[in-house]
């Protein structure tokens, strides 16, 4: 059991739970706030949402995949709290009513309250804030009409949180101060180090964005678990003229306005990464430490030519980002042993991304490819190209690189470059696209990136007669 306290709808409380208990399930079945809904369970539809506000302000997230101990000291809004004490409906609440913002209704609670986060936080990008809430009967045309309609309003007051926040943290059950031996809560990477050490069949959860399924679809008893989002030294990132370092447990969403900047095409990626509630709680870290072969951040920090920073008790180690992928469900990775931070050189930008889904918003890449090409008098100088979705791991086509080496950057060099595909990558089928269209998909994206580079418009929003 894990005892944890924060603030709920302005009331404190204190909670004393299993620490893999979400918190959808405990709001409904032992608080009976039951406005919260369960639609998917996964982090996909929205119908959780939340606001969660903590000492970086207010932010959506999905209590389907949410657990207990990630909110310690922490400010929770369900939609029972949006309005005010007295009944006086927030203005976005006002604003759907008005604009006729809602048909079945399953789905409004959440798109609610990431309207009414995104209305604190002076948001105005409706189509980004509300990617993450899926409404199927009334469409989205009314509910941004009554978005804009509000977005004027004050915020009020009795929405400010930030008076609650504190530091908190979570502890053992039973009256205990500590956390029990098997749900640990790390001060610091330090402290984190050893406990890991000594449990290294344990579970580290960061925002639980793929976690978290394992136990609300897998069913999984987790065992040991640390909750190491909140360790500081693995929250910043550190600026010079080498580079970025990151730690691993910076959020998408915190990466976001600090890569963009540097890296235009990265920061679009980050915004097509899952949707609002995912990119605020998912980590840079665990996107890579899970080793998925279709996870949209190695692709990109690959052609950077990232390196990883690895720790186990008091030894650390480098290795570039591309060398921690060894096959399919297996990296280069002791046990007891953790992502600490990824840096990525500092280098004039010529990354090119794009990912390739079924979906723009909120979908699993089938293809993602990244191209950063160095060009010295039009030749090709210097060449870092990598795929997710194109084999068991995220991977560099060092054939393609190599054909592309010493050539004039020119479409004929880039089609006798093309067969090389081949000898890099035999994608497999899947759900998503058979293996064919996946080749052809990479090679239609290195044609791209230089017809990006010759300033065609290629935008996938862009609707042209």
């Amino acid at each position: 059991m894990a005892e944890v306290s924060f603030t709920l709808n302005g009331a404190a409380i204190t909670v004393e739970a299993p620490p893999t208990t979400t918190l959808l399930d405990w709001l409904r079945e032992r608080r009976g706030l039951t406005g919260t809904k369960e639609g998917c369970a996964e982090g996909d539809c929205g119908a959780c949402t939340v606001m969660v506000t903590d000492a970086g302000g207010a932010q959506a997230l999905n209590a389907c995949i949410l657990f207990l101990p990630q909110l310690a000291g922490k400010a929770i809004r369900t939609v029972e709290g949006i309005a005010a004490p007295d009944g006086t409906l927030h203005p976005v609440q006002a604003a759907l009513v008005e604009h006729h913002g809602s048909q079945c209704g399953f789905c409004t609670p959440g798109i609610v309250v990431s309207l009414a986060v995104a209305h604190a936080r002076g948001r105005r990008d409706f189509d980004d804030v509300l990617a993450g809430n899926l409404c199927r009967c009334t469409g989205y045309a009314p509910i941004v009409r009554a978005a804009q309609a509000a977005a004027e309003a004050p915020v009020p007051g009795w929405m400010d949180d930030r008076p609650h926040v504190r530091a908190e943290r979570c502890a053992g059950g039973a009256g205990g101060s500590q956390p029990p031996a098997d749900v640990h809560v790390p001060r610091d990477a330090c402290d984190l180090a050893d406990w890991y050490l000594a449990h290294p069949d344990a579970t580290l959860i960061a925002g639980a964005t793929d976690v978290g399924l394992w136990v609300t679809k897998g069913l999984r008893d987790l065992g040991p678990v640390a909750f190491i989002a909140a360790t500081p030294d693995l929250r910043r990132i550190e600026a010079d003229d080498a580079g970025l370092r990151i730690g691993a447990c910076v959020t998408l969403a915190e990466l976001h306005p600090v890569i963009a900047p540097l890296h235009p095409a990265f920061g679009e990626l980050i915004r097509r990464y899952g949707s609002e509630q995912v990119r605020a709680a998912a980590t840079l870290g665990g996107n890579i430490a899970n080793g998925s072969p279709i996870g949209d951040s190695p692709p990109p920090l690959i052609a950077l030519g990232a390196t990883l920073h690895l720790r186990r008790g008091d030894v650390r180690r480098d290795l570039p980002l591309e060398a921690f992928f060894l096959e399919y469900g297996r990296q280069d990775r002791a046990p007891g042993e953790f992502v600490e931070a990824i840096t990525i050189p500092r280098q004039p930008d010529r990354l090119r991304v794009w990912k390739l889904s079924k979906r723009f918003d909120q979908d699993i890449s089938a293809v993602c490819g990244a191209f950063n090409i160095t060009l010295t008098d039009g030749t090709v100088t210097a060449a870092r190209i990598a795929f997710g979705g194109m084999a068991g791991t995220p991977k560099r086509a060092r054939t393609v690189e190599g054909a592309l080496l010493g050539r004039p950057w020119t479409l004929a060099a880039i089609d006798a470059a093309l067969p090389a595909l081949a000898e890099d990558f035999t994608p497999l089928s899947d759900m998503r696209a058979s293996g064919a269209y996946r080749l052809e998909a990479a090679r239609n994206m290195l044609r791209r990136c230089w017809h990006a580079d010759q300033g065609t418009p290629a935008h996938v929003l862009e609707v042209l007669p």
